[in-house]
This record gives C-alpha cells, structure tokens and sequence, in this order.
C-alpha cells in the first residue's frame, strides 16, 4: 500500500469520529467544566509545592514545619481536594448555555443534584459532607449529575414549565422565577433517585458508581495499553490538522483527574502514591515536552543537524514558543500535518517516551507524579521537577525523554534537510543564471 492509499484510509477513518467527538455537545461541556476549575486546580497545586519544598523539613523544626504546611494546606483544601464542585458547575452552565438558555441555573442546579446524591455522613455523623467525596471519589458522578441535571432542567423549561411574571418586573426577578418550577422538578427526581438507591445493597448512588464504573475505568485508564492508544490518537488527530489532545482530553480527563487526585492525597498524606498514570504523566511527561508529539528535540534536532535555510527559519520561529511547550510554530511550519515523511517519527517517539517513563516510574527510578498540577506553559525539566514533587529524577526522565525523541527523529530531519537543501541549491543554480 503506497503513501497515498494509506492516507486516505487513515483519513477516512479518523476524520468521522473526530467530527462527532468535537461536535459532542457533552463531551464540550465537560471540557469546558475542566477549563473553569482549571485556575483554582493551578492555584492549589502551587501551595501543594510551597507547602512540600524540599529540605524545608530539615531546615525547621517539627513544630515550626507542621505550622508552615497547616498555613498553607488551606489553599489545597479549597481548591484542589473538593475541584469536583468547581468541574459540575462549570459542565452544567456550559451545556444549559449551549442550549440558549440561562447557563448560571444550569451550573446550581447541576451541583445541588449532586449533592442531593451525596452521602452526607463523616464518621457516622450526620449532616457533613467528606472532601473525598467532592473529589476524586466524586468526580464521575459529579460529571454524570452535571449531565443529567442540566438536561432535566432543560427539558422542562423547553415545554415552558415556568412561572410568567407581570409586565414591569425586574429582569433578574423575572428569570429567578421562571427557573423555579424547572429547578424543583429536577432537585425532587434527583430526591427520588436517592430513595430508591437507599433500598438497594449499595445504598447510595456514589457507591454504585463508583464500584460499577468508576473503578473499573480508572484501573483500565490507569494502564500502559490504553495510555498508548491515547497517545497514538492524539498524534494521528494532530496529523490530520486536528487538536488531539483536546478530542482526546475530552473523553479520558474524568479518568486522569481521578487518577491525580488519588496521588494529591497519598503525597499530602505522606502514603505511597498509588498511580503511574495521571493527568500529570500524560501533560507533563508526554506532551509537556516542547507540545504534542514532544517538538522541542525536534527543534533541537534541526539546530544540530539543519543546513537548508528552510529548516533552520523553522527552527528559529519555534524554538522561543516551544520552550513553553506552544509548537503549532514546527507543526505547521516543518511541516508535520499531512507530512507522510514524518508520520513514523510523528508516532513513534511519544509512545516509546511513554513507555520509558512508565517503566522508569514502576521500577522506582523515578517518582510517581505526585498530583500537584504544573501549568502547561512550565518549561521541560522544571516541570518534571515539580511534577513529582520537587525529585530532581523528574527532571532527568524528561531530559533522557528528549534524547529519546531526538534520536528517533535524526534520520527523518535528515532526509527532509537533504531535500530542501538540494531544492535550494537549485533554486539558487537558477537564479545565479537570470
């Protein structure tokens, strides 16, 4: 089968199921519901790496350390440890809003759905309401509340189940109203769905998700083969002209968020950190290295070994963008899409990547990513660093990590600067002739 044929095959196959999943509207929204907690995930995570510098439990002393980590783990609590609220709120005003109607309403009635749902027992005390459970415990039934709430209220206001106010009402009266009868109706289904639950061996709705869905995804997204397939889909998006990680992100976020907060708390905790693969793993170790497909050895790559003036004005425009892992400069300017040339690289070098560190975390070599939330703009090795809680291994997995990508590229940049350097030669040829 030559290039072309291939091509087309690749194309016809992704191009329909990356349509559907961008146009998802669900899959939107709780990308989106991400995207509004992502500031205060961002927040918390860097106290969570102030409150755990290294060599501070040397410098101070045991009472002086305790109270400088219970200063600051506030900022965690509110934040990181209960993120499943920020992420319900967010789902539910986005998919209300893209249905046209008032999207505040569909974010508070998305969270007080579930917490109607919510065990509100600590320790055999009623009344309160455990962080785990508004957090990585939460987090899938936060979602699939989030969903069915907002499409219940929907549901009702389209058949104008509302209360119409008179002429001369102020507005915000006016929809405080009219959202009144659509917000009861959802809250007393979401009421009758924890009663019935109350009768069955489960008990709650939280549990049932969580030992039907939740566990068995997480420990299935938790794994080196299903991480492969995500990143081998996220680089054959991106090959199309397509954001992978995005289209990907949307479906597998639910999963890795869980996944990081589980280490958040074992690292706060002082425990032994549970998972491998996270949201971290995945955006600090895979694409946190110069963007998608890890660029930025490429761009060294084109430094090193670059003679053709093409390569090297590529390399120059992308090089300050990709050190903060932005690289649509070398995607489109290399080129990458549609680029048969460099599709075995394009593939090959995450998935190996990933496979290294995976194996270099399980074997104790490097540190698990410790659920601290790096931003994405964070330079490779820094990032690394804070990633797994300030081990400087961390940094070293990524550096080997660029290495392995630049090697794996080296014969392909070869290739292409052979042929635009005989292009321009005769070009130039050409033009010396005129």
């Amino acid at each position: 089968m030559n290039n072309s044929k291939f091509m087309d095959l690749l194309e016809r196959i992704l191009m329909p199921i990356a349509e559907k999943l961008n146009n998802n509207r669900y899959l939107t929204a709780l990308r989106d519901g991400f995207l509004v907690a992502l500031p205060l995930i961002i927040f918390g995570s860097i106290f969570v790496v102030i409150a755990n510098f290294p060599f501070l439990d040397q410098m101070l002393s045991e009472e002086a350390y305790t109270a400088y980590q219970e200063a600051l783990n506030p900022a965690s609590a509110a934040t990181l440890s209960i993120m499943g609220l920020f992420v319900i709120i967010g789902i539910g005003y986005k998919l209300v809003e893209h249905a046209g109607g008032e999207g505040i309403y569909g974010g508070v009635v998305a969270l007080a759905g579930f917490l109607i749902l919510t065990p509100q027992v600590v320790e055999d005390t009623a009344g309160g309401i455990p962080t785990s459970s508004i957090g990585a415990e939460g987090l899938f039934l936060g979602i699939l509340s989030a969903f069915l709430a907002a499409e219940i209220y929907r549901y009702f206001v389209e058949r104008d189940w509302t209360i119409k106010m008179p002429a001369g009402v102020p507005g915000a009266v006016t929809r405080s109203f009219s959202a009144l009868i659509p917000i009861a109706m959802t809250l007393f289904i979401f009421l009758v769905i924890r009663i019935i639950f109350s009768f069955t061996p489960f008990d709650t709705v939280q549990n049932f998700i969580y030992t039907v869905l939740q566990e068995p995804l997480t420990a299935l997204g938790g794994g080196l083969p299903a991480t492969i397939v995500a990143v081998l889909l996220i680089q054959l998006f991106w090959f199309f002209g397509l954001h992978g990680q995005i289209l990907v992100n949307s479906v597998l976020d639910p999963i890795w968020y869980t996944l990081n907060n589980q280490n958040l708390e074992a690292f706060q905790a002082g425990e032994e950190l549970p998972n491998i693969v996270t949201k971290q793993f995945i955006d600090t170790f895979i694409v946190g290295i110069g963007g998608s497909g890890m660029t930025l050895a490429v761009i060294i790559g084109i430094f090193l070994i670059g003679r053709s003036r093409q390569m090297k004005q590529v390399g120059r425009v992308a090089a300050p963008a990709g050190i903060f892992n932005v690289n649509e400069p070398i995607i489109f300017g290399l080129p990458i899409i549609m680029n048969p040339l460099v599709l075995i690289p394009w593939l090959l070098a995450p998935v190996v990547v990933a496979v290294f560190v995976y194996v270099s975390m399980a074997a104790g070599m490097v540190p698990k990513p410790a659920g601290v939330i790096v931003p994405w703009t964070t330079p490779p090795l820094l990032s690394g660093f804070l990633a797994t809680g300030n081990a400087w291994q961390g940094a070293v997995v990524q550096l080997f990590s660029m290495c392995i990508v630049f090697l794996i590229w080296w014969p392909f940049l070869k290739i292409m600067d052979k042929q635009y350097y005989e292009t321009e030669k005769q070009e130039d040829a050409a033009a010396a002739k005129e």
